[in-house]
């Protein structure tokens, strides 16, 4: 008998967790290696954690030219214990440099994990991870770009992504959360970008043993609602092909602007019911995001091929790759390594003619009953199991320090500033907290 819906209201309230303590610039924390790091201004702030500028601990000053970042919250939390789990397991230094080289790549955009411990304070213990430091998030270009990327962008943030998803699934993880504000930009480099929050990445094959499908009612619609996967929306574990359908969602929305299912993200089993039928007809669910002189036949190459892999699957990363360079030839570019993120008003204004993909299901799956519980999500950053979004003087769960204001250039082009920092986000997906100055 399937799960009765909760009443609007009722839903549990999280857990109450604990405010941390701004610690006085200078404060030396000591990592599990004897490690010792000093910390600078705080630069991020949230309802249970702190970000700092950080350096190694030396007599000097640590100064707005920071190299590191240093997350820091009172032990009892969860959501940076949780994402430690990934980053002690899979993000050190040189496990990232051995795959670079290996796989000859000039750089791979996941997070090196520096350090972490606790340190003890006015009778209080906190939990502290050190990280690099970024730059801004491609949200806030995505939405001052009039929410488009030029094809050639989105082609190589796509095959940026699948070198970052090959690693981290070779090391036994999926990122379950991959999203446009989950991506930041190098700190001194604007054409390296890195994927980061891995507070819901899940051990999908823990010592080479690959979890079962398991449908689980209580696990419905995790993720951020509008990008998640099909398996995530049934109540079951992410696997890599989960990782792969959510990249898709990103790109198609990344050309297009929005997906067909973003005119009602409140209700997570309408969007379900969406996928579903999208997934039975690429072909038709790209038509209805593009029109018809614009569409991109390497999403409906994409999104097939992700839609052969059964749930534990190893993918063809390479075969993914050459369908994306394949669309780069088609519009005579190539991936030259660079992101560009101009996009001129005439582009904008060409691109705002495509087809309208706001349409209802006139037939909704028996698959739903219409009794599954409806989890409030809000559009744009939405985020599965009721959660909202954060206002425009924040950043995923941090408020702005001293917001910069993002400029127009004089020729009407929109574009990046990327003097506005920002840093990795560490917590379950849900608050995430990325840094801003």
């Amino acid at each position: 008998m399937p799960p009765k819906s909760k009443p609007p209201g009722k839903a549990r309230a999280p857990a109450k967790r604990k405010l941390a303590e701004e610690f006085p610039r200078g404060e030396v924390l000591t990592d599990t290696a004897k490690k010792q790091w000093i910390l600078g201004e705080p630069i991020g702030q949230g309802g249970f954690g702190l970000l700092y500028l950080a350096n190694e601990n030396s007599s000097g000053t640590v100064g707005k030219d920071a190299p590191y970042v240093i997350k820091v919250e009172p032990s009892d939390n969860g959501p940076l214990f949780s994402e430690l789990k990934f980053y002690m397991r899979a993000a050190k230094p040189d496990l990232i440099e051995k795959w670079r080289k290996s796989q000859k790549l000039k750089y791979l955009g996941v997070p090196k994990y520096w350090g972490s411990g606790l340190h003890e304070k006015g009778g209080s213990r906190y939990r502290f991870m050190v990280m690099d430091r970024f730059g801004t998030d491609l949200q806030k270009v995505f939405e001052e770009n009039g929410k488009r990327f030029s094809r050639k962008t989105v082609l190589q943030l796509g095959l940026r992504l699948l070198d970052i998803l090959e690693y981290i699934h070779e090391h036994e993880y999926v990122h379950a959360d991959i999203k446009a504000s989950n991506l930041l930009l190098s700190y001194k480099n604007p054409n390296l970008v890195y994927l980061v929050d891995y507070g819901l990445a899940y051990r999908y094959s823990p010592e080479g043993v690959l979890k079962e499908y398991k449908e689980d009612p209580k696990r419905c619609h995790d993720g951020t609602i509008e990008f998640t996967s099909i398996d995530a929306h049934k109540g079951v574990s992410p696997s890599r092909r989960s990782d792969l359908e959510i990249l898709g969602y990103c790109m198609i929305q990344w050309l297009c602007g929005s997906l067909p299912w973003e005119d009602n993200l409140k209700d997570p089993n309408y969007v379900r019911d969406l996928k579903i039928k999208s997934r039975h007809n690429i072909p038709d669910f790209i038509s209805k995001c593009f029109s018809t002189n614009d569409t991109p036949h390497e999403m409906i190459e994409y999104m097939e091929e992700v839609k052969s892999l059964e749930y534990n699957d190893k993918p063809s990363y390479q075969k993914l790759r050459t369908i994306l360079q394949l669309g780069l030839k088609s519009i005579g570019s190539k991936d030259d390594d660079k992101l560009d993120f101009f996009i001129s008003v005439n582009e904008l204004a060409s691109k705002s003619t495509k087809k309208k993909t706001k349409r209802k299901l006139t037939e909704v799956s028996e698959e739903s009953g219409g009794d599954q519980e409806v989890i409030p999500t809000k559009r744009g950053r939405g985020r599965g199991r009721g959660q909202g979004v954060p206002s425009k003087t924040e950043a995923n769960g941090l408020k702005e320090k001293s917001p910069a204001r993002k400029k127009r250039s004089s020729s009407k082009k929109i574009l990046v500033e990327t003097g506005t920092q920002t840093s990795p986000a560490i917590g379950r997906g849900r608050g995430r907290p990325k840094l801003m100055k």
